[in-house]
């Protein structure tokens, strides 16, 4: 029996197939080739055709399929993973309506932190457990201020991937955990939140039907299986935001436990068993995959956008080298990039700097000193010691982690990532063989019944174990305290 498993990211598509049997993973692939683009309009904005995800899921079940063959009726489960925060709007007819305001656009941070004020922060904090700040709920209280004639032809909302769920079976339908990251739930209530849907005006009736995150959210159409050359009537049992699923992919169910990914954006996802929150929402928390009304299981999740995105960035300002090359020049520099510090902030409003867009900058360059190297290094560099700073917040939640999971991709190919990351951070890092699309069939298996949870992990593997190195530590500690005194000064000191 297999499963298939969908990972609807900002840069691509990608889905893997799974072997129930085994655990093992038979064929994966990635679409398209080169980064989706990203439309940006005006400054703070950013924005996908949620059509082109469809087609890009198209093509890579179609590379899946050329890489295994298998029987479509042998696939009993289909599950999704994606981008969060988005808002996709569709009409009576499911059409959309618009392009998708996608989680890195910023052009709702004043709507939410309006809302925080008036709302009131202890009443946000206690039962959103967040500011709605950039979240989709104030998103789309800016599309019914700025496209009013847009707004009355909306009959539903969705994430990014109750879209794609909703392609595959025609159904309008999202999660708990969905709707907590849009800032619609409400924790103590456990129900949706109407009080922050009244002050911004949204009808209820926009948001689509609940369905439980592991368990039969719909089947494939004939349309959809058609194009998709799979069997009608496969079910969908399984949906989840990417971190939340990253997560899930990685075995962090349980209290204490922890995740990190570093692509586009850079993400540690804590799971703690009690409604607890940031007082100045620099970090979010919303509902985990196996919370239930027996076991509180929530995700505190710091992101930092500007990750991946920044090494990316650099590549191609520099021309045509590898990353494998980049990591390797990188690592002449010594530790702290001789006083060169790169403060990554450049892929719009960072929760962890209270919502501010204050753009990526470079600081303390040297003509006559610093090369190429050095550069390289500074970014990677940056990187951690943003993500640093957020577990900084994180402590301060009484959430001490000492140990990470991590998929062995993106910036965690880099040695010297791993390195200045399980240095900077004092934590041990463990890599696996799995990835957001292969977490999305492991969810598939469960949510269809024919592998219990506990059991879901089976097939994977640690690939590698970093621990802090005793002659590095007080370096890197040295480094992030410089570059911690940077971006005080950036931010005029008390703004932090």
């Amino acid at each position: 029996m297999y499963f298939i498993g969908y990972d609807i990211g900002s840069s691509s598509i990608k889905a893997a197939l799974l072997d129930a049997g085994s655990g093992r993973c038979l064929a994966s692939a990635t679409s398209p080739s080169r980064e989706m683009p990203i439309q940006v309009l005006h400054p703070h904005w950013a924005e996908q055709d949620p059509e082109s995800w469809w087609l890009e899921i198209i093509h890579a079940t179609q590379l899946l399929q050329r890489q295994y063959t298998f029987d479509p009726a042998m696939v009993k489960g289909i599950g999704i993973a994606y981008q969060m925060h988005g808002l996709v709007c569709v009409d009576k007819d499911l059409q959309v309506l618009r392009p998708a305001i996608i989680w890195c656009d910023s052009r709702a941070v004043d709507i939410g932190n309006s809302a925080f004020t008036a709302l009131g922060k202890e009443y946000c904090l206690s039962h959103l457990l967040n500011s709605p700040g950039n979240f989709t709920a104030s998103k789309l209280r800016w599309i019914h201020e700025k496209e009013p004639h847009l707004y009355e032809r909306i009959h539903k909302i969705m994430l990014p991937g109750d879209f794609i769920a909703m392609k595959l079976t025609g159904e309008a339908c999202t999660t708990v955990s969905g709707l907590s990251e849009g800032t619609f739930w409400d924790f103590p209530g456990n129900t949706v939140n109407t009080r922050l849907l009244d002050y911004y005006g949204i009808d209820r009736q926009l948001l689509p039907d609940l369905v439980p995150t592991f368990g039969i959210q719909g089947e494939l159409t004939t349309a959809a299986a058609a194009v998709l050359q799979l069997k009608a009537g496969t079910p969908v049992t399984y949906r989840a935001g990417d971190q939340p699923n990253n997560a899930f992919a990685l075995n962090v169910l349980q209290p204490g436990e922890a995740a990190t990914t570093a692509g586009t954006s850079g993400v540690v996802y804590a799971v703690h068993d009690k409604h607890t929150f940031d007082p100045k929402s620099r970090v979010n928390t919303f509902v985990h995959v196996n919370n239930d009304v027996h076991h509180t299981r929530d995700g505190v999740l710091m992101c930092l956008n500007g990750t991946g995105i920044a090494n990316s960035w650099l590549r191609n300002m520099i021309g045509e080298i590898s990353y494998p090359d980049m990591n390797t020049i990188a690592l002449q520099a010594p530790v702290g990039s001789d006083g060169l510090l790169v403060f990554p902030f450049g892929n719009g409003a960072e929760r962890i700097l209270g919502n501010k867009s204050t753009g990526a900058t470079v600081s303390h360059l040297d003509f006559n000193r610093h090369s190429q190297a050095h550069m390289m290094r500074a970014v990677q560099e940056g990187i951690v010691f943003g993500l640093n700073y957020g577990l900084d917040i994180m402590s301060e939640m009484d959430l001490t982690i000492h140990r990470v999971r991590a998929g062995n991709a993106n910036m965690f190919l880099s040695p010297l990532f791993r390195e200045a990351f399980a240095n900077t951070a004092n934590v041990v890092i463990e890599l696996y063989d799995t990835d957001g699309a292969q977490g999305a069939a492991r969810g598939a298996a469960v949510g269809a019944g024919y592998v219990p949870l506990k059991e879901a992990h089976r097939g994977m593997q640690c690939l590698a174990v970093i621990e802090p190195d005793a002659r590095l530590l007080s370096h890197y500690r040295d480094a992030y305290g410089h570059w911690l005194a940077g971006l005080r000064a950036l931010m005029c000191n008390g703004d932090l």
